[in-house]
């Protein structure tokens, strides 16, 4: 069983220096809450993960089905609650692809196989929170 770690240091104020797999970002907090908006906030962070990863995985998967896509972007919406603690109870991911004659068929599999089998973070997420996605094409 694998192991994973991520060191976070105060810094000052409501600023904390995140180190991930090597790389340092910076965390903080609104200046209403006594941050100074030096980074983002945490919770974002739970999109971000779940957008890289199943990006990672269907990026990965159309390349060994030979789909040729022009674009791709992943944009992850999260719906949080309003009491505390605030959290997300829904997220929705919609996948864009870009490019000519992509065939849907091939790409819905890469989606799927990304969303059921292979992305650890909505395999977690999706204990916890609803989850549902889309798939949009643009044509070139």
């Amino acid at each position: 069983m694998s192991k994973a770690s991520v060191n976070t240091t105060w810094l000052e104020d409501m600023a904390f220096e995140v180190e991930i797999n090597g790389h340092k970002l910076i965390i903080d907090a609104e200046p209403h809450v006594g941050g100074k908006d030096r980074g983002p906030r945490p919770k974002p962070f739970m999109l971000a993960a779940l957008g890289g990863c199943t990006a990672m995985d269907v990026i990965s998967i159309l390349k060994k089905m030979r789909v040729d896509v022009e674009k791709f972007n992943v944009r992850v919406e999260g719906d949080l609650t309003e009491e505390h603690p605030k959290h997300f109870y829904k997220m929705h991911v919609i996948y864009e692809f870009t490019g000519k004659d992509l065939p849907m068929d091939k790409l819905e599999k890469a989606v799927n196989l990304s969303e059921e089998r292979y992305c650890g973070v909505s395999a977690v997420y999706r204990k916890a929170l609803e989850l549902t996605s889309e798939i949009v094409v643009h044509e070139l």
